[in-house]
């Protein structure tokens, strides 16, 4: 058994800064280890370009798939997730947002907008995140949009996001990505103090009679080790594979785990409870010219029920300006298998297949160029008020758990998403794209009722990526973690991802994961576990 001062489990957006930031510090030992491979060994999570390459890459892009969702036509919907160095942000599209301001009023004390703007100029000194040049057809959507009540916004990371469209800061700086990974731990340079390590696959956290996190045990070419911390362990695995991880450790709600043997160490049933999504639905047109952009890069944000209780000024949904030739064909491979194959006979075979058949059909002339006409509004919902669980199927730390969104399972959800989707439509037939000529592909002319809208919406709701909520913070015992991302019933042990969210922001994640992290740095260097 090897010792450190502090352990961080998981080297994605979070852990990275959590494990650089504590680094900085020469008289502490740490540990940051990751289940997947190093980014260099995959060169597409390092560059600006390979991210649509990275989404299709088994090695770098987990695989899992929810339970049935009950409110979406009972699909089984993928939940994959980064799985190498840098974890989702070394293979998402770079979108780098902070959030409204009235995100952060639902985070306990001390975490609202005014508490957060330091750490966020911070991280932003060492990532230097971007804005991409307009385009023809960008220009064009921010037409459409305003036309449809949305003002056009230079800076989309001061906080105001109340109905407004403009173009996204990326993580990116000329040809090459900047995730988390890259800025805080590989531009650094070797540490001595810092001991990166990957293809470490933790099994348990070890915890002595007393209820303090002593160790990892983990699994390492072939075989178990453990890593012991003076200090603190962090967990950074992300809202999908922390609560899993706290729970074979004997974690969570007591009675589920005695239905697993799994000794009870803590008996804690908010763990795995309240997990939240952004779930989306694509709106796709035809236009009749090549669309002159290969990034998502146009963003908007907007209220789109009325009669939620929301703030009045806190928008509920975000457009995504999707360009088809960016990413098309990896998107079909990714995404087509699961739904063309059952789900008894899904497997790496018939993956391939499906995806072979895919980059076949795309090297034909005809589907390539229709492809390139090609343009997507994707609707997501921002607000969720639907909240999922995550159990455990089996105590192999290899299997996924049981990951239940629950999507659509708060009926304003889906009356959310039918309203926006008629709002799609809508940009997509306004005079600022007239020239592009855009023609309805998805849902189609023929989908006009509330009732066809919605079926729409349930049979083709996709993930977002942006799981939250299932260690949730909060100022009761209620909540799995306290404001300083302590875990309740447990000593020297922090959760710093986006589990801990309690209600997801309107925006992506990535930025807030990174908040976190670096706050989780914070709090530990002042002493205030």
């Amino acid at each position: 058994m090897k010792q450190y001062d502090y352990v961080v489990v998981g080297g994605g957006s979070a852990g990275c800064i959590v494990a650089a930031e504590l680094a900085k510090d020469p008289a502490n030992r740490v540990l940051l280890m990751e289940s997947g491979p190093s980014a260099e060994e995959h060169p597409e999570t390092l560059a600006a370009a390979g991210y649509k390459e990275a989404f299709v890459n088994d090695a770098v892009m987990g695989e899992r798939f929810s339970v049935p969702q009950t409110h979406a036509a009972g699909h089984r919907i993928f939940a994959g997730t980064g799985t190498v160095m840098g974890g989702s942000g070394s293979v998402n599209g770079m979108v780098y947002t902070r959030g409204s301001r009235e995100d952060y009023a639902e985070w306990p004390e001390g975490w609202h907008w005014d508490d957060n703007q330091d750490d966020f100029e911070a991280i932003e000194q060492v990532l230097r995140p971007n804005r991409r040049p307009a385009t023809s057809w960008t220009e064009a959507c921010v037409a459409s949009a305003e036309e449809q009540g949305f003002r056009r916004k230079e800076d989309l990371n001061d906080g105001s996001l109340s109905n407004v469209i403009g173009y996204e800061w990326m993580s990116y700086e000329g040809e090459n990505r900047r995730s988390s990974y890259v800025a805080f731990i590989k531009e650094a340079g070797v540490r001595a103090n810092l001991t990166v390590l990957t293809g470490a696959c933790a099994h348990r956290v070890v915890f002595t009679a007393e209820n303090r996190a002593r160790a990892i045990e983990f699994e390492h070419e072939g075989a178990l080790q453990r890593a012991e911390a003076r200090k603190e362990i962090v967990l950074c695995a992300g809202a999908l594979e922390t609560p899993k991880l706290l729970m074979l450790s004997g974690v969570g709600p007591s009675e589920h785990l005695r239905a697993f043997d799994i000794p009870i160490v803590a008996d804690r049933p908010a763990i795995g409870e309240g997990l939240h999504d952004h779930p989306n639905v694509p709106v796709f047109f035809k236009a009749k010219a090549d669309i002159d952009c290969f990034y998502p890069q146009l963003y908007s944000f907007f209220r789109t029920n009325e009669a939620s209780d929301l703030p009045a000024s806190q928008s509920d949904t975000c457009y995504v300006y999707w360009p088809a030739p960016s990413a098309m064909r990896q998107m079909m491979q990714r995404m087509l298998p699961p739904m063309v194959v059952p789900h008894a006979l899904y497997g790496p075979r018939s993956r391939q297949l499906v995806r072979g058949l895919v980059g076949a059909a795309f090297k034909v002339g005809a589907i390539q160029r229709f492809t390139d006409h090609m343009f997507g509004i994707i609707l997501i919902l921002g607000k969720p008020k639907s909240r999922g669980t995550l159990r455990l199927q089996s105590t192999d730390v290899r299997k996924q758990a049981a990951i239940d969104p629950a999507y659509y399972s708060h009926p304003e959800d889906l009356e959310t998403m039918l309203r926006g989707v008629r709002i799609a439509r809508a940009i997509g037939a306004s005079n600022g794209l007239a020239r592009w000529g855009p023609k309805e592909l998805m849902p189609g002319n023929r989908i006009t009722s509330d009732e066809a809208i919605s079926s729409y919406v349930r049979k083709n709701t996709m993930t977002t990526y942006h799981f939250a909520g299932s260690c949730s913070m909060g100022v009761t015992r209620a909540h799995a973690v306290d404001p300083q991302l302590r875990l309740r019933g447990v000593t020297a042990l922090r959760i710093a991802d986006a589990s801990t969210i309690p209600w997801t922001p309107v925006s992506a994640l990535n930025a807030p994961s990174m908040l976190i992290g670096y706050r989780a740095a914070k709090l530990i260097r002042g002493g205030s576990a």
